[in-house]
């Protein structure tokens, strides 16, 4: 039989072993046998509890709890079997009875219960309350952690596989916890039940002894008192060891790493604790009467672990000054041409950060903001098609305590606060929580800083907890949606034609360069990203270039055509439960529109008196505002010809305004309903 089948049957072998001691007697050499395999489980668990980095590293530690408490029972019931049958129970507990306990009975009964009040009274106790309370706050956190996980999965932070492992990692925390609040009632009742039997063992032994096998009382009492203290010390040892580790199991912070590591590393962070202790504990042992000798030793090694720390501190400052003066100190390299041309050169995409928030950027972490960065990359890469910049991130002394600045092509476009140890709580009832009501950048939500410490209690009163580097992440996101045709460069067209062409090249070789200059085609892409029309059907839109190229090479007019080859995938963007929410323009506004319009190299525009121009965005205003009551986004459909036109006239006035052609949307198959139309209010008041 194979290892890994053996191991399998070795859990399910050992329970009914565990049950077959209930009921079948057991010679006293395999009782102890047990007992060591008793008493050496309950050290493994111990240890193991204190070396693992997670709670859940140690999963199965409830079930562990419900076994080995079965089978000290078991054992306890064997025990008991051969005490008041034989009189003897093994060298085990014969050893425990006599040499631990130094053949005395009240020194064994004093130690006995003094090993019952430590587990019962003091570790069990506590160990049932903190699970109990880990268990319900875990609970009770759980929404707050999955709105979390859905607002990073809406801002591209993680992708669908990792949000699906947070929330599993969310589940199986709930579950263990739960778990462990029933099992350390186990703990619980075996500390009662071994209390039962040794009084019964005692009172059982003493009367079987006198009644049975005619012992004298004074015989009956010295035997069997010692048997049963040398049982229950037999059984409350391994029983104390499974109280602790269940105490260290749910004591434990979610901070990574093993205690004896994170406790050595916790505790010698403060030199000055070190070396006021190790003084103190010197100055102890000089007053009369003291011993001296463990006081002046205890000392001293405290005084040798501060300076052990002190050097340790030296060490890595020296290392980081070194750092900074060989990273300020400027080589002989550094006037190169090259490096000079290299350090002049604007980054297209900069983060620059206080300070006191470079914090934010810590490369030993999964979850920091360089890797945020690199999850931002990949979403929009996936959104819209097209391979944003690498983001540079620098510091800067010259911005104010916890603000941090964007910049597109080295200008600024943005900026806002991170406070340090504070989280963004976004809802509309925050007036219990403490802080000033900020306005959220992005989404322009209410929303208040407020101490990380009481993230719990914000998401109880129904916030949505956001942490700095999630803020800072969705405002770059926004950022770069809005400046996508800014960023998408000449050498980013040539990448992504030389992509296409390796699994197109027929379209490739037609359009480029015999009919479109990649500047051309640039101007095109552009054209499209700056309303956030996706560009990663890359084939399809040089498809519907080569075709209309050959007669204009107009930029706004190709910007259509490519609009009109993708456009089921422009209206699935504003498509909710299968219906597209329209407004449209009343025909006789709208001929005026089309009799305004002229076009130019520079782009179309309605000439209109701006009385009639301003009725017609406050018309627009009035009925997206009252098709938007419903929550559905709002499209403006209009004559092809003026779309490019309205779409830069409503912009003036809203960020975000959906503006498409008649031809699109009834071309992409879907239903429409329509919700308002733009009228010319001032002529119909006339």
């Amino acid at each position: 039989m194979k290892m890994n089948n053996l191991s399998k049957l070795m859990l399910p072998l050992g329970v009914v072993g565990i049950i077959m001691l209930l009921v079948v007697p057991i010679p006293a050499p395999l009782l102890d046998f047990l007992i060591v395999t008793n008493i050496t489980m309950g050290m493994v668990i111990l240890l193991t509890a204190m070396y693992v980095k997670k709670p859940l590293d140690l999963s199965i530690f409830p079930s562990l709890i419900l076994i080995l408490t079965l089978f000290r029972l078991g054992l306890n019931v064997a025990s008991t079997r051969l005490v008041l049958r034989d009189g003897y129970a093994g060298e085990v507990i014969d050893a425990f009875g006599h040499f631990v306990v130094g053949s005395s009975l009240i020194i064994g009964m004093v130690i006995f219960i003094i090993l019952v009040v430590i587990q019962f009274v003091v570790i069990t106790n506590g160990s049932g309350r903190v699970s109990e309370v880990a268990a319900r706050f875990t609970l009770d956190a759980m929404p707050g952690k999955q709105m979390a996980i859905d607002a990073d999965l809406n801002a591209g932070l993680i992708t669908d596989e990792q949000a699906r492992n947070r929330r599993a990692a969310i589940s199986a925390e709930a579950d263990f916890y739960g778990a462990m609040d029933g099992a350390s009632k186990f703990v619980k009742g075996d500390a009662i039940a071994g209390i039962i039997i040794t009084l019964v063992n005692l009172v059982g032994g003493i009367a079987i002894g006198m009644i049975q096998n005619g012992m004298v009382i004074g015989d009956a009492v010295e035997t069997y008192s010692l048997l049963t203290i040398g049982d229950g010390l037999v059984s409350q040892i391994p029983a104390l060891l499974m109280s602790v580790s269940t105490g260290i199991i749910v004591t434990r912070s979610t901070a990574e790493g093993d205690l004896p590591g994170a406790t050595s590393k916790q505790l010698s962070q403060s030199r000055s604790a070190l070396l006021i202790t190790g003084m103190s504990s010197i100055a102890l042992g000089i007053l009369p009467g003291m011993p001296k000798l463990p006081f002046f030793v205890i000392g001293a090694l405290l005084l040798i672990v501060a300076q052990q720390v002190r050097t340790k501190e030296r060490k890595e400052e020296e290392a980081r000054l070194l750092e900074e003066l060989q990273s300020a100190a400027p080589g002989p390299s550094n006037d190169t041409p090259e490096r000079l041309i290299e350090d002049m050169r604007v980054p297209t995409l900069e983060i620059q950060l206080s300070t006191d928030l470079v914090d934010l950027v810590n490369s030993s972490s999964d979850d920091d903001l360089l890797a945020r960065i690199r999850g931002l990359r990949r979403k929009i890469a996936f959104d819209l098609g097209i391979v944003v910049p690498p983001v540079r991130t620098r510091d800067s002394v010259e911005l104010p305590p916890s603000t941090y600045v964007l910049k597109v092509s080295g200008v600024e476009v943005a900026r806002g606060e991170l406070p340090q140890g504070r989280v963004l709580a976004l809802g509309d009832d925050l007036d219990s929580l403490p802080g000033d009501t900020v306005v959220e950048p992005v989404f322009g939500l209410a929303g208040k800083w407020v101490p990380a410490q009481m993230r719990f209690a914000a998401e109880m009163a129904g916030a949505t907890v956001i942490d700095r580097v999630s803020v800072l992440i969705t405002h770059l996101s926004s950022l770069v949606s809005q400046n996508a045709g800014r960023l998408l460069s000449r050498e980013d067209v040539r990448l992504l034609t030389e992509g296409l062409k390796a699994v197109n090249p027929s379209v490739v070789e037609e359009l480029v360069p015999s009919v479109l200059s990649l500047g051309e085609i640039q101007r095109v892409l552009q054209g499209l990203l700056r309303e956030q029309v996706p560009i990663r059907d890359l084939g399809r839109i040089y498809e519907a270039l080569s075709l209309k190229a050959k007669s204009t090479t107009h930029p706004e007019t190709l910007i259509e055509t490519a609009r009109g080859a993708i456009a089921p995938s422009i209206t699935a963007r504003y498509v909710r439960d299968g219906v597209l929410r329209v407004m449209t323009i009343d025909p006789v506004f709208e001929q005026a529109l089309l009799e305004g319009l002229r076009t130019s190299d520079e782009g179309s525009q309605v000439l209109l008196e701006q009385r009639r121009l301003d009725a017609f965005l406050r018309s627009y205003t009035t009925s997206r505002t009252a098709g938007e009551a419903s929550g559905s986004q709002v499209v403006l459909v209009c004559a092809p010809s003026l779309r490019p036109a309205l779409y830069t006239l409503v912009t003036l006035q809203h960020a975000e305004a959906p503006v498409m052609s008649y031809p699109e949307v009834t071309g992409s198959g879907i239903r429409i309903e329509t919700v308002g139309v733009v009228r010319d209010v001032d002529a119909i008041a006339a």
